[in-house]
């Protein structure tokens, strides 16, 4: 049987110590090491996604050394957290599932420890069995899984107002909508905003890519595009890397479990190339997580999003109702802290900063600078 959630006179709600972080790190290492070992990626994600969510170090080599003469399984692992709640016990398994998705490829002996630590501590995640299909079967993933068990899982067309969409313009999540002259124009309306506020700076964000804003030929799906005003908020660039941080700051900011599916989706684009195309316009790029400082960037997006304020679900918010407000009040209302000084030595760089946009986007912006008339003024 699962070991239960514990009741309210029972629930421990602080923070973690540091022999509770290092059982923690044991666990997750149990559940995710392949034969031979942690790899190299393993490892540094592990690390530094104890060091920003729990402010303690872990080393895992050496926890999986101890693990070699004292073997820990899913059993004592989930009666060790008996008095964690589901979103702590949720948060844990939403770590091992990461840290094997980068696996390529996913054996079928990892992704079933790891649905059985999830068992075990009554973490009922259906993304979890999907990866586990997966690795059984061989299979690459498919995008329609990630959807179905994910954050997409009860999709309605009918309840996305948020997005401005006229109707009957979406027929899926993913949907492109290129003809919705409305929709166009309330986005380009952006540009009359005031410098300095959430909207003019998604629109300045737009044009110095090239980008055709939502309900134009060429355009991304609304949904999608739902993200970008993330990237303003956060202060993260464009290039690949930079996705996975909006991604994982998003998939963290969101109490929402199922939230976790679309940085898995991400992951699996961006990193193992497991999945060849997602969220409509997205593309497999293998390797992205992999680069030096990735993870230490990775680990502090997620650190950000923690400390802020409440549950935000950023791809359900009507970003329109607050794109006159100042992104530096915006930030203040979420308690959104900075980046780390070890992030931005890591490389993690906002939208206005040379790095955060690619060779592509920027000939694109310049390009549609020169058709405009204007001058180029971007990154």
């Amino acid at each position: 049987m699962p070991v239960p959630l514990p009741d309210d006179a029972s629930v421990l709600l602080q923070p973690p110590d540091a022999d509770e972080v290092a059982c923690v790190a044991r666990g997750v290492i149990s559940a995710v090491a392949p034969e031979g070992g942690l790899t190299g990626l393993q490892q540094t994600l592990v690390a530094a996604m104890f060091h920003s969510m729990t402010g303690h170090d872990v080393d895992p080599l050496a926890l999986q050394a101890e693990l070699v003469a004292k073997p820990y399984d899913a059993r004592e692992f989930a009666e060790d957290m008996h008095r964690r709640n589901l979103a702590f016990r949720g948060r844990v398994v939403q770590m091992m599932v990461t840290v094997e998705l980068v696996l390529n490829p996913l054996p079928p002996t990892v992704a079933g420890r790891v649905a059985e630590f999830a068992a075990e501590l009554s973490v009922h995640d259906d993304l979890e069995d999907v990866l586990h299909g997966f690795a059984d079967s061989g299979r690459r993933l498919a995008a329609i899984d990630f959807d179905r068990n994910g954050y997409l899982h009860d999709f309605d067309v009918h309840h996305l107002e948020h997005l401005h969409v006229g109707d009957g313009a979406l027929t899926g999540p993913w949907t492109p909508v290129e003809d919705d002259p409305g929709l166009a124009a309330r986005w380009s309306s952006l540009g009359d905003l005031t410098a300095g506020t959430l909207g003019r700076g998604v629109y300045d964000f737009y044009k110095t890519r090239g980008f055709a804003f939502p309900g134009a030929p060429g355009s991304a799906p609304p949904l999608l595009a739902q993200h970008d005003w993330v990237h303003i908020l956060a202060d993260y660039g464009t290039r690949v890397e930079s996705e996975i941080e909006v991604f994982a700051f998003i998939a963290r900011a969101n109490d929402d479990l199922h939230a976790f599916s679309l940085l898995a989706m991400v992951v699996s684009l961006f990193e193992t190339g497991a999945l060849a195309a997602g969220a409509g316009l997205f593309e497999a790029d293998r390797g992205h997580l992999s680069q030096p400082g990735m993870a230490v960037r990775f680990g502090d997006a997620q650190r950000r999003a923690a400390l802020c304020t409440g549950s935000n679900d950023f791809m359900a918010a009507d970003w329109f109702a607050v794109a006159d407000k100042p992104v530096a009040v915006l930030r203040k209302e979420l308690l959104l802290p900075p980046k780390s000084e070890e992030a931005r030595t890591a490389g993690s760089v906002g939208p206005w900063d040379a790095e955060g946009i690619s060779p592509f986007q920027l000939n694109a912006g310049r390009k549609l600078a020169a058709a405009e008339g204007r001058e180029y003024t971007g990154p």
